[in-house]
C-alpha cells in the first residue's frame, strides 16, 4: 500500500478527525440543519486544509520556529479569506447562510492540526494530500450529519422534499442542541465499528 492509500485510509476512517480525534466539532454542530451549506462549508474546510499544509510545508525550512504558530495561522487566513470571496462572489445566499462560520474556518483545529502534525515534517504534495483528505473525512461525517438532521428537522434532501407532506417536522432537529445527540450517536456506531474491524484485522480480541 502506498503512503498516499495509507493517509487516505487513516483520515477517512481509523484516525478521523470528526469521530476519533474530535476535532472540528463547533462547525460540526453549527452548519448540519441544511445539507447544501454542509457541503459547501465542509469543500471550503478541505481546500483550505489542503493549500495551506502544501503552503507551510513548501515554507517550513524558512519559517523561524518562534513565530511558526503565527505564520501558520497568516497562511490559514489568506486560503480563508479566498473561500469567502468566492463564495459571496458565487453563491451569495449560502454565503449568507453562513454567517460568520466562513471566517471560523480559520480556528477549524484539523486546519491547524494537519499543520503542525504533519505540513510541518513532510513534503508539499504529501502535505496537501494528507490535508485534503482529513478534510474529506471532516466532510463525509459532517454530510451524515446534515442529512440526518434535514430530513427529520424539515423533511427534504439538499432542500428537495423527500418526506409525505403528512410528516410533521421534528423541530428539535433544526435547532443546535440536537447536533450534540446525533453526533454522539454517530461516534458511537462509528467508533464499534472501527473497533470491530481492528479486532477482525488482528484475528483476536482487543485487550
Amino acid at each position: 500500500m502506498s503512503e498516499f492509500e495509507k493517509i487516505l485510509r487513516k483520515n477517512l476512517w481509523s484516525e478521523n478527525q470528526v469521530i476519533v480525534q474530535i476535532l472540528g466539532i463547533c462547525s460540526t454542530l453549527a452548519v448540519t440543519n441544511r445539507m447544501v451549506n454542509t457541503l459547501i462549508m465542509t469543500l471550503g474546510v478541505s481546500l483550505v486544509t489542503g493549500f495551506s499544509s502544501l503552503t507551510i510545508s513548501a515554507m517550513r525550512s524558512l519559517i523561524p520556529r518562534k513565530v511558526r504558530m503565527i505564520t501558520q495561522v497568516l497562511v490559514i487566513a489568506f486560503y480563508v479569506i479566498i473561500v469567502d470571496i468566492i463564495l459571496r462572489a458565487y453563491v451569495p445566499e449560502v454565503s449568507k447562510a453562513l454567517g460568520p462560520y466562513v471566517g471560523l474556518i480559520i480556528t477549524n483545529c484539523i486546519i491547524m492540526g494537519r499543520a503542525e502534525a504533519f505540513a510541518q515534517g513532510n513534503l508539499p504534495l504529501l502535505s496537501f494530500w494528507d490535508g485534503f483528505t482529513a478534510g474529506l473525512g471532516y466532510m463525509w461525517v459532517l454530510m451524515v450529519l446534515a442529512f440526518i438532521r434535514e430530513l427529520l428537522g424539515f423533511g427534504t434532501i439538499f432542500g428537495v422534499r423527500v418526506l409525505p407532506t403528512s410528516f410533521i417536522p421534528w423541530t428539535i432537529m433544526v435547532m443546535p442542541p440536537s447536533a450534540f445527540f446525533v453526533l454522539a450517536v454517530l461516534i458511537w456506531v462509528i467508533r464499534g465499528a472501527i473497533v470491530k474491524s481492528e479486532i477482525k484485522a488482528t484475528g483476536g480480541e482487543k485487550k
